[in-house]
């Protein structure tokens, strides 16, 4: 894919209009109370992982609406005392995956919680094992558009919801540093990653990788990728619906969530990335509320920087944390 956004000069300096609900703020305070009102009935359970260094567990805690959320928590084996804690949100159609996929972060001495997606998981790679209870009007294949007549009943307000309770799940697991969890993702787990940040803004940290999720309705109208195209195919549909879908994604796009973030941030950029263009990437960016650098990676798509950013991060994580 070559060039196709904004150049970087103008990317550093973008800072598009991008509409938010007035009652932002108190739709997400509310739906949090909501779902800490269930009780976090927290379980942990040791996981078959045939690994000799990491300790693995199968885990489930309440998110939106109490519903069941699976995740795995992994830790090095045999290490006493409180661990800082790296949650771990997923792209798009990933679920958590298997046991044994948990070993990074713990070989560099951190706890780990990688947080299932619910109704996702469909990659074969990364299957999942959270189920979505919750019912929906037409939509198309995929969760874009599950419930997008009304900020109530969107799909996103469930997963973030989820993602928020991950946090409270990862300080509530013995043997993790209440003070010391650090949010990250690639993809859609960077975007859930900046909504977390924004929602619990007392974590230690955020790490985003080519989010997904930002100043939607200009990725929207400059790329035809998936799963952007979803939400194409459903205002094709329902030409009518166009102005309340608009405003309900408002509720959950990244460039509103990340003025609200303050944790210290890593980012990262791809410039020919057409799946997260950049331009919406720097929207979200160049609005976030802490302490933030970014990454560049000028000749690579939606990979971003793979393994080298995974370096970055590890540098990054213990300057942070120490």
């Amino acid at each position: 894919m070559p060039l196709f956004d904004l150049p970087l000069a103008d990317l550093q300096t973008y800072s598009p209009e991008i509409a938010e609900p007035a009652d932002f703020d108190d739709f997400w305070q509310r739906t949090l109370a909501e779902a800490r009102g269930h009780d976090l009935a927290l379980e942990l359970t040791p996981a078959t992982s045939h690994l000799r260094h990491v300790e693995v567990f199968d885990v489930t805690f309440a998110g939106f609406g109490g519903h069941p959320i699976k995740a795995w928590y992994a830790r090095p084996a045999r290490i006493e005392g409180d661990l800082p804690v790296v949650i771990n949100y997923l792209g798009y159609s990933g679920g958590r995956g298997q046991a044994w996929e948990t070993t990074l972060f713990p070989s560099a001495g951190y706890a780990y919680l990688r947080v299932d997606s619910r109704g996702q998981g469909w990659n074969q790679g990364f299957p999942g094992d959270t189920p979505d209870p919750v019912g929906h009007s037409p939509a198309v294949p995929g969760v874009m558009t599950r419930g997008l007549e009304s900020p109530e009943t969107y799909y996103y307000r469930r997963l973030f919801t989820d993602a928020a309770r991950a946090v409270d799940a990862a300080r509530e697991i013995p043997g993790n540093a209440r003070d010391a969890v650090v949010v990250s993702g690639g993809s859609q787990g960077g975007g859930i990653a900046i909504a977390t940040a924004a929602l619990v803004p007392d974590v230690a940290g955020l790490m985003t990788d080519v989010p997904f999720l930002q100043h939607l309705r200009r990725a929207v109208e400059i790329t035809g990728n998936a799963p952007y195209s979803e939400i194409t195919a459903y205002l094709a549909a329902h030409r009518h619906a166009a102005e309340q879908a608009w405003r309900t994604i408002s509720y959950i796009d990244g460039a509103n969530m990340a003025t609200r973030g303050r944790a210290p941030s890593l980012w990262s950029v791809a410039m020919m990335d057409a799946t997260c263009p950049p331009s919406t990437v720097y929207a979200s960016y160049n609005r976030y509320g802490g302490p933030k650098e970014i990454e560049v990676y000028g000749y690579n798509g939606h990979e971003g920087g793979g393994g080298f950013q995974t370096g970055r991060q590890l540098a990054w994580l213990a300057d942070l944390l120490g």
